[in-house]
């Protein structure tokens, strides 16, 4: 009875509900150009935008520097022999554009670059060190493979307690197992008294080893960067070196174990990428010196400098006349990099056109330590080249790369380290600045 009562009662107040009337749509407003200034205006919003921009403008401008991304579709730029501020710079393949020429596009990316990770054989010796230098100094991770026959400990030793630095005592003659994303291979000794010392090893070095090393690379899709020499030219007919050049090589003479086996290291390399499509670059190093250097390796400037701050007299070789062409380490280094980096295999000549005659060499020598300096000529050895100059147009065009520092600048900085090495002199440094 009650919810009778509740019931009839609701019914009684919807009855005394107005009808409703039919639906209407609102009034259109005309539109109004001032309209959406004053959303913006209302509630700060304005404020909110332009914070927002400010933000992004310094997000972007303070950003550290850029280097070039994996797969060498970009490439350093610089003005410096160092690359101490890089730039991005986008080099469209040929894939892209046709046969039009690579442009250089300067990308802002706004993102800092990934650092790879690196293995370097022979990364204890010469070059390899400050190779080794300039990667950690990017923000790369380094592996160092070296069996220490001419590398030394005390060229990397300022890297140990770098979390991104690792050195591994190895012979690249017997496999090792790593994951890296590129490999440079610098392993084999590089002087005619360590070559020669055991020219069976030296051999073995050149072609087992670069086995080894490209069959890492082709496991772990690593990009592998061969070391190899001029002295593939041996004693060239052609003057200067150009890539293309074949050389004239006596394959049994007492510098083949050297010669012969870096010609078949690049021969094995180009087998791998056409064969194993693995990415692969060759650079042919000519003649480099600088701090660090094996001080009785028996190269020409490394004997000159020893013997002139030992008060020796300078051994020539022959009548002196012989020519040859010295680049500072740290112009390798970067032209190393910028090889690795680009998209081209190679074949690449990194050296310094610049020619000097051994008597030349001698005087710049006796100039920077000694001009009391003497010279003893002695009889030459077997099968040394009579003349040795780069041809470099293709590096320049196509890797935008060619030394810097000439020979009266760069040997300042050798001698120093050498009087350091050999006197234990530090108070040297009057004789150059560092670079």
């Amino acid at each position: 009875m009650k919810n009778q009562k509740s019931l009839n009662h609701r019914r009684h107040d919807e009855d005394n509900l107005p009808q409703s009337t039919a639906y209407s749509p609102k009034p259109h407003k005309p539109w109004n150009w001032l309209r959406p200034l004053e959303y913006v205006m209302r509630e700060q919003r304005i404020v909110f935008i332009l914070v927002g921009m400010l933000l992004a403008t310094v997000f972007f401008v303070w950003q550290p520097d850029f280097v070039s991304p994996d797969h060498g579709a970009y490439a350093i730029a610089s003005s410096s022999a160092h690359l101490r501020n890089p730039i991005v710079v986008y080099r469209p393949s040929s894939r892209h554009l046709g046969s039009a020429a690579a442009l250089d596009l300067k990308v802002p990316l706004g993102l800092n670059r990934i650092p790879k990770r690196v293995v370097v054989t022979g990364g204890a010796g010469f070059v390899g060190s400050h190779l080794v230098d300039r990667l950690i100094e990017r923000g790369d991770s380094v592996i160092v493979v070296d069996n220490f026959f001419t590398g030394r400990k005390e060229n990397v030793m300022h890297h140990f307690g770098n979390p991104r630095f690792e050195l591994i005592r190895h012979d690249v003659v017997e496999p090792i197992l790593l994951e890296v994303d590129q490999i440079y291979h610098l392993a084999c000794p590089a002087s005619p008294v360590h070559y020669k010392f055991n020219p069976v090893k030296t051999i073995k070095t050149n072609v087992v080893g670069t086995l080894n090393m490209l069959g890492l690379a082709k496991r772990v899709g690593a990009r592998f960067l061969l070391t190899s020499t001029s002295e593939v030219y041996g004693d060239p007919l052609e003057h200067p070196q150009r890539e293309e050049y074949w050389g004239n090589v006596n394959p049994i003479g007492v510098r083949s174990c050297y010669d012969e086996g870096k010609r078949t290291a690049e021969t094995l390399t180009m087998d791998y990428h056409r064969g194993a499509s693995v990415e692969v670059r060759i650079a042919r190093i000519f003649n480099t010196y600088g701090p660090r250097m094996c001080i009785d390796d028996g190269r020409v400037v490394s004997n000159f400098v020893a013997q002139a701050l030992r008060k020796e007299p300078m051994t020539v070789y022959g009548d002196g006349k012989q020519t040859r062409s010295f680049q500072y380490v740290s112009d390798l280094v970067e032209g190393l990099m910028r090889l690795m980096e680009s998209e081209h295999v190679g074949p690449f000549n990194l050296g310094n056109p610049g020619e000097f005659t051994m008597l030349e060499l001698a005087e710049v020598v006796k100039n920077t330590i000694d001009p009391q300096a003497k010279i003893e000529f002695h009889t030459n050895t077997e099968d040394d080249p009579h003349m040795r100059k780069p041809d470099i147009s293709k590096a320049k065009s196509l890797l935008g790369w060619e030394p810097k520092i000439p020979l009266k600048d760069g040997l300042p900085l050798m001698v120093e380290d050498f009087q350091q090495r050999i006197f234990g002199d530090h108070s040297s440094a009057s004789l150059g600045k560092d670079y």
